[in-house]
């Protein structure tokens, strides 16, 4: 198999979306692809036993792309062998009415992982910075204080909005969490096969909704949205990865690689030693259970 570098991934200077692939080739069919897959979220694992037990970092994965980019299967095939007790999905839809009466940050405050945790944004704090300003009219919901009409939401808001979204991820990643960009880069093509498949097969229809054709024909606006957020977001310690979404084995892989890559790097995130005392009596707790 072709390795893989996911330094090819990251996003370290200024991009144009449109010059990067949708689809990659690993040089091995589905079978050894999703084998690779198993053997690294396994090592994810044993690595989130690890971070548990220290207490230290936690981590925090984003994921966004278009309609159809596979988000939903990607966390189930990544994440598959990691305990319950240590990972959290959270998917943010519409918000709510509690969620509206407080700052648009607030719900992705609170849906944080603590120290020695995953958390996992399906959707995330970026389509406070997409979908609205495809739609600037659902900023009217937040009732802002500056925000009185659709000319109040101009580049200069914009711009304030990426500098709120950038100190939030400076202050958690100063303060123990490590952040994971992911933006599951899917052709127009390949989207509109996933749309017919739930359309055509019966058990995928629950899926569909006509609004996800609505969304299709503003396809360019989003992608320009995305290319400024991507740009104007990405820094050393909270990067963006752009990972080709069409063939959904490869992304899943090259995300749980680059999930366990970085972690790695972390090379103080090691299980904690007994103390000196308890190994010093181990021999004695032994024979305590022993002699029951």
């Amino acid at each position: 198999m072709k390795d893989i570098n996911v330094e090819d991934y990251k996003v370290t200077s200024t991009i144009d979306l449109s010059n990067f692939n949708t689809n990659v080739q690993l040089d091995k069919d589905d079978d050894d692809v999703k084998d690779e897959l198993r053997k690294i979220r396994r090592k994810l694992g044993k690595l989130q036993d690890t971070l548990y037990a220290h207490g230290k970092y936690s981590a925090l994965i984003c994921l966004q792309g278009m309609d159809t980019a596979g988000k939903d299967s990607l966390i189930r095939e990544v994440f598959k062998d990691f305990n319950t007790r240590g990972i959290v999905v959270h998917s943010f839809k519409v918000p709510t009415h509690l969620e509206l009466g407080h700052d648009y940050l607030w719900r992705h405050y609170i849906a944080l992982p603590s120290r020695g945790k995953f958390s996992v944004f399906n959707r995330t704090h970026y389509e406070n910075v997409l979908v609205t300003r495809v739609h600037p009219e659902y900023i009217l919901n937040e009732n802002l204080p500056d925000v009185n009409s659709l000319a109040d939401i101009n580049e200069a808001f914009w711009e304030k909005r990426f500098e709120q979204i950038r100190s939030f991820e400076k202050h958690i990643a100063d303060n123990g969490t490590i952040i994971f960009k992911f933006f599951l880069n899917l052709s127009k093509s390949e989207q509109k096969n996933r749309l017919l498949r739930r359309i055509e097969l019966k058990e995928k229809n629950w899926k569909f909704s006509p609004g996800d054709l609505k969304e299709r024909k503003l396809w360019n606006k989003y992608q320009a949205c995305y290319q400024d957020a991507i740009n104007k977001t990405s820094t050393v310690k909270a990067p963006w990865y752009i990972i080709p979404a069409d063939h959904k084995p490869s992304a899943r892989l090259i995300v749980a690689k680059t999930i366990y890559d970085r972690l790695k790097e972390f090379d103080d995130i090691e299980e904690p030693e007994l103390s000196d005392k308890i190994k010093e009596n181990l021999a004695q707790y032994k024979k305590e259970l022993n002699e029951e």
